[in-house]
């Protein structure tokens, strides 16, 4: 199931830059970023208490609050520099370089996680490098 997920995940993904694109033409890149995430947040917690999830605020834990917290800020500094290189670059060369971030996320992972560091990912990560830098040259 969770690569069903991932894979719509991809495709909601490539909409949404094509839709910013045409989107934010004409608007300032923080102002679309906020719209964008007022209707995000609109759309989260619309999940949250239709599935009836609003019950477990009350058990997360500090550190998760700490760490979740943290990858909000992160995903707002993400989206706010994303949509101004959206603004003034083409989506062909933005997006790919946005996705750098698996390479990125790879690493950290490594580092921080410990997560185990196969032949597999160290030649996947060479190859979306190599091939992000094919795609903007």
């Amino acid at each position: 199931m969770w690569l069903l997920f991932a894979i719509l995940s991809s495709v909601f993904a490539a909409l949404t830059s094509i839709l910013a694109k045409v989107g934010i033409e004409g608007v300032n890149s923080n102002l679309a970023t906020a719209i964008r995430t007022a209707v995000v947040l609109i759309m989260a917690w619309g999940m949250v208490f239709l599935t009836n999830a609003q019950r477990g605020l009350s058990e997360i834990s500090t550190k998760s609050w700490i760490f979740l917290i943290l990858s909000g800020l992160a995903t707002g500094a993400s989206w706010l520099c994303y949509y101004k290189a959206l603004q003034i670059g083409e989506a062909s060369k933005v997006v790919p370089i946005d996705k750098l971030s698996v390479v990125i996320t790879l690493v950290l992972a490594f580092i921080f996680l410990h997560e185990q560091v196969t032949p597999k990912s160290i030649v996947g990560c060479i190859l979306i490098g190599a091939g992000t830098l094919f795609l903007v040259m």
